[in-house]
């Protein structure tokens, strides 16, 4: 296991009073970061998937003058290494407000898609069809993430974080796992067989299952941002809002215990080898008959639902001694989470998992694929399977999911109309609400402009910056409102 250190860019003056009240209360900032993938059918010459996602940005490029891009709702656009659209949802702080922009950010992607596609039909034949997943593997055996982002306080140590928080990452994909055809059978999630180490900086060299990279985008002093990337790229709505909310829910005991100096009652769960426990769950369709090595050497025996059962009790009780709990999310019902995530245990534990199928992307999938089984038999080939679970997630010219949603067997939160707002429109209560409006107004005025998650620059006709570290922050400076004077 590699050494785990923070950085050392921190100041040592006192924390201000806003940023101590920010610490010592439960809000949070959440943020989904999804890489898509790309390729190309029906053409009559060939065109690898750099091309395509080229042609994809070539809008993004005319106007921004780079393939890396803010939009305006304060979401990050851009082209990653290997040819990957890649979108990161702006800063929310609700479950729902991350799943809306997250959603938007799927129409993003189809909007680019469908305009290259019309582009590219001009050279390489009316038949040619744009496909863009939202997945985590493809079929030459790339995997590519989706990695959700935690603002958690600077005082829980990175080690707690590896043997307390991530037995429940891997076992929460018994309900948020997208599910995975592949020649080795069906598996509940994509990442399993592509995650090499628990806890990790790298990024290209390995892929670990959290990432330490301490970039906070936030006062460093105070915070850290957990990059988790064992997560699947979710079509369900209900799979992304429900991994996000109750990892919330477990950090919040993580790190109460931590301001406490008390034992969270999590550290017993540790596996004694993460990627073995990982490969376990993903392989157990039933939830409950994977036995783990945990890290104080016992057995445990029961699988995924048993460890979920365990996290959901402490979750429980430490809701109702501390009820505050509950306005750390302004638009989410934390006690309608928990339901939700006893439901979900109760019927696993029950063998009535498919009672979730409306909900969990592996389980539609494996509705769906026992169905064309017994229709079909033994002339279903597992080629075929394969070709349905990549439709499944092609957001462009994928058939397979918005027919399920729109014969109700797939469950949505956020309905298309929803969805197209979010594309233009920030969370209100976060930064996010003033990068928005800053890169509408320069937009609105032809200005030049730059911006990351905490500057944003004018470099025409004014030359002026302003920093925006505080993420729960929405309300404009004097130094804001005198850049937006600058563009009138």
């Amino acid at each position: 296991m590699p050494q785990l250190r923070d950085s050392g860019n921190h100041s040592t003056a006192p924390l201000d009073g806003r940023t101590r009240g920010e610490v010592d209360a439960f809000i949070r900032i959440f943020g989904i970061e999804t890489e898509y993938g790309v390729s190309v059918t029906g053409a009559d010459a060939p065109c690898d998937a750099g091309q395509t996602a080229m042609m994809m940005f070539q809008p993004i490029v005319a106007q921004a003058r780079s393939t890396n891009t803010y939009i305006e709702n304060g979401s990050r656009l851009y082209l990653d290494v290997g040819s990957h659209p890649e979108y990161a949802t702006a800063e929310a702080r609700d479950p729902m407000d991350a799943l809306a922009l997250d959603a938007a950010g799927e129409l993003v992607m189809r909007n680019l898609a469908m305009d290259a596609q019309h582009r590219l039909r001009e050279g390489h034949g009316r038949r040619a069809i744009v496909h863009v997943f939202k997945n985590n593997a493809d079929s030459a055996g790339h995997s590519f993430g989706c990695h959700e982002n935690y603002l958690v306080r600077r005082f829980v140590p990175l080690e707690t974080i590896e043997h307390e928080l991530l037995p429940f990452l891997i076992t929460r994909q018994i309900f948020t796992g997208a599910g995975r055809v592949g020649g080795q059978g069906f598996q509940i999630t994509q990442r399993a067989d592509f995650l090499d180490e628990a806890v990790s900086s790298a990024t290209t060299r390995s892929r670990p299952m959290v990432n330490t990279r301490d970039e906070p985008h936030a006062d460093p002093d105070a915070f850290r941002r957990l990059h988790v990337i064992i997560g699947d790229s979710n079509r369900s709505q209900w799979a992304t809002m429900m991994k996000l909310a109750t990892t919330h829910l477990v950090l919040c005991v993580i790190e109460q215990a931590g301001r406490e100096g008390k034992d969270s009652g999590f550290a017993r769960f540790s596996f004694a080898d993460a990627s073995a426990a990982n490969h376990k769950v993903s392989r157990d369709l039933t939830g409950v008959e994977a036995s783990f090595d945990m890290a104080d050497g016992t057995v445990m025996e029961g699988g995924a639902v048993a460890i979920q059962e365990r996290y959901l009790e402490i979750v429980e009780r430490f809701v109702g001694q501390h009820p505050e709990v509950c306005s750390s999310l302004p638009r989410t019902d934390v006690h309608e989470v928990i339901r939700q995530w006893r439901r979900v245990i109760e019927a696993f534990r029950s063998g009535a998992s498919e009672t979730f199928a409306d909900k969990v992307d592996w389980l539609a999938k494996r509705r769906l694929f026992d169905m064309l089984r017994n229709r079909a038999g033994s002339r279903l080939s597992v080629s075929k399977l394969e070709q349905l679970d990549m439709d499944y997630h092609d957001v462009a010219n994928g058939a397979l999911y918005a027919s399920l949603c729109r014969r109700g067997a797939m469950r949505t939160l956020v309905n298309e109309s929803q969805a197209h707002e979010a594309i233009d429109v920030p969370p209100h209560d976060t930064r996010a609400a003033l990068r928005g409006r800053f890169i509408q107004s320069a937009r609105s005025h032809n200005a030049q402009y730059s911006c990351d998650w905490t500057r944003l620059s004018l470099t025409s006709p004014n030359r002026m910056d302003v920093t925006l570290l505080d993420p729960f922050d929405a309300q404009p400076s004097d130094r804001f409102l005198t850049i937006l004077e600058a563009l009138q």
